[in-house]
């Protein structure tokens, strides 16, 4: 699974590798075939096309997520009469030999992981006869979730901290309980954006980039593209990071219930 699904992505980009391949989750939802070939038909197409810009509006991703979720006897995770998740007992052992040999056949020059506790990564650093470490862990990672914690444990194993959901989230109410503060609208971020004469979002980021932190925001808007290059234009004193730090909540947006 682990190589032909990285082949089968190859050749639909028409790539001969990827810069980086990660293991998104530390557990394997059981496979829905019908539920794959809906969302890969629907990128195939725009491939295809040559028109991802047209795809990539908000407003015509929406529906087409919704359908993908709810068509009839569809569901993308699967869970059993009590609402537990239903997954494949893969080891990750396992899946990382497997991942270890996409990068041995040159299909990814870099491999990775995504969602780890340490517990997770210890599982994959001290396997016997490990060829490749992690570069790199992506996490749910912001202003209330500052995960200083993982932070300091991947840098001692020299793995990089990759960060999403770095301005809170996009709220969906799929993923996200609507009852969560909106992190753009804390009072402190908003006094120091004020300060350095930028937005609480470039503050956001600017706080995680000055940790060290390989940071991911997502935006489909020209403009606000834009703007967050103005993140590399200023920095915060040390006593403004202190203060950001303190506004930790252990938040999680993404709980994955």
């Amino acid at each position: 699974m682990v190589r032909s699904c990285l082949e089968a992505s190859l050749k639909k980009t028409q790539l001969d590798y990827v810069d980086l391949y990660i293991i998104h989750f530390p557990m394997a939802l059981q496979y829905l075939k019908y539920v794959l070939l809906i969302w890969e038909g629907f990128m195939a197409q725009t491939l295809r096309d040559g028109s991802v810009t047209k795809y990539a509006n908000m407003t015509v991703v929406k529906p087409l997520k919704w359908m993908i979720l709810f068509q009839p006897g569809a569901k993308l995770f699967p869970r059993d009469e009590h609402g537990n998740l239903l997954v494949d007992p893969v080891n990750l052992c396992d899946t990382w030999e497997a991942m270890e040999k996409c990068k041995d056949a040159g299909l990814a020059k870099s491999i990775g992981v995504s969602n780890f506790n340490r517990r997770q990564l210890e599982m994959i650093l001290n396997k016997p006869g490990l060829k490749y470490k992690p570069v790199c862990n992506q996490v749910e990672c912001h202003v209330y979730l500052n995960q200083s914690k993982m932070l300091e444990y991947c840098k001692s194993k020299d793995i990089t901290l990759v960060a999403y959901c770095t301005l809170g989230s996009s709220r969906d109410p799929l993923w996200v309980d609507q009852s969560s503060p909106v992190l753009l609208e804390d009072p402190v971020l908003c006094t120091m954006a004020k300060k350095y004469k930028q937005t609480p979002a470039l503050v956001a980021l600017r706080y995680l980039l000055q940790r060290g932190i390989v940071t991911l925001a997502r935006s489909f808007n020209e403009k606000r593209i834009k703007d967050m290059m103005q993140v590399f234009e200023f920095q915060l004193t040390s006593e403004d990071m202190k203060v950001i730090d303190g506004l930790n909540r252990n938040l999680r947006y993404n709980s994955g219930d």
